[in-house]
């Protein structure tokens, strides 16, 4: 038999509300607009078929529901009245119009005060938009150089950029001792080398729970990470390990290369370019290939990271 193309797999949430308040249906479109998820018909909207995909709009049927609606998540492919191309097209759409009013937002001259802090959101907006942007719409490129003109305008004047918002950033690291982490099962690179980082400098005696990717309840006194509504999780354009890394300070350069290493492993986005991350990738992969449990996968993984660490602590210093 010949090779036939992959079609594409799409998750769609259909959902309906009784008669009531108009603010209910607000709600949950801008929970919609937030995941990046696109309209085929009314109260019919479709994502791309990913994991992450499942467990957003599982979240988003539980509001849902407990907000007096109804609804129903479908996998999905489009045989007939939609091919694939269109739906992509609806994606690139949606996405070109984000990028379309951030640059609006920020290209017009301003002060140097108020641009610093207009840059600020700006990085913090693209980052949100580029994790919904699936198929790589074509205005992101004038929305990276708009933002790059800013960053130009700022230093000529002799200005420095602000940095992002923190989450939790009074937090005691003596209140996360002796907690219970949960996060997802089937860890890969940010949730392990998260594991790292809390057991190593957080938490040395924390327990840690694995858990579906959706429809998990905390108990009382838990701490989520990497996971939808955890405690620590991507914020920005920041993966879990850093945002967790903020809890330490960025004191320790070799533990801010180590960081850089698993923000563009995990973000693809290319942030850092490091020459090592490609190998670490790999071994990474290699490691997810070879087990499927995530207690091992935490053991080889938390090795490798620990390793990583001290090469650029004391070799490479």
């Amino acid at each position: 038999m010949g090779e036939t193309e992959a079609e594409t797999r799409w998750l769609v949430l259909v959902y309906q509300f009784p008669q009531g308040p108009g603010s209910r249906r607000v709600k949950i479109w801008r929970r919609l607009q937030s995941l990046g998820a696109v309209a085929i018909k009314n109260s019919v909207y479709v994502l791309p078929m990913n994991e992450q995909s499942q467990e957003d709009f599982q979240w988003l049927l539980t509001e849902l529901t407990a907000s007096g609606g109804e609804g129903a998540i479908l996998e999905s492919r489009f045989v007939d009245g939609m091919s694939d191309a269109q739906v992509e097209a609806l994606f690139n759409s949606a996405r070109n119009a984000d990028y379309e009013q951030l640059v609006e937002e920020v290209g017009a001259a301003l002060p140097p005060d108020e641009a610093r802090r207009a840059l600020a959101r700006a990085r913090r907006r693209i980052a949100e938009i580029e994790a919904i942007d699936f198929f790589g719409a074509e205005g992101h490129a004038a929305a990276e150089a708009t933002l790059r003109a800013l960053d130009e305008r700022i230093s000529e004047a002799g200005g420095a950029t602000e940095p992002g918002g923190q989450t939790m950033q009074n937090a005691v690291l003596e209140d996360l001792k002796n907690r219970v982490w949960v996060t997802r099962r089937n860890v890969r690179v940010d949730r392990i080398a998260s594991v790292w980082l809390i057991r190593r400098w957080i938490d040395p005696e924390a327990q840690f729970k694995f858990v579906p990717s959706k429809g998990y309840a905390p108990a009382e006194g838990e701490i989520r990470f990497d996971m939808f509504e955890a405690e620590f999780t991507h914020e920005g354009e920041d993966c879990t390990f850093e945002v967790l890394l903020r809890l330490l300070g960025d004191d320790d350069r070799a533990l801010r290369s180590v960081a850089e290493i698993v923000h563009d492993i995990d973000l693809k986005d290319g942030k850092f370019g490091r020459p090592e991350t490609e190998g670490i990738a790999n071994l990474l992969a290699g490691i997810v290939a070879g087990t499927g449990d995530d207690p091992e996968r935490l053991t080889r993984g938390g090795a490798l990271f620990e390793d990583l660490y001290r090469f650029f602590r004391e070799v490479k210093a």
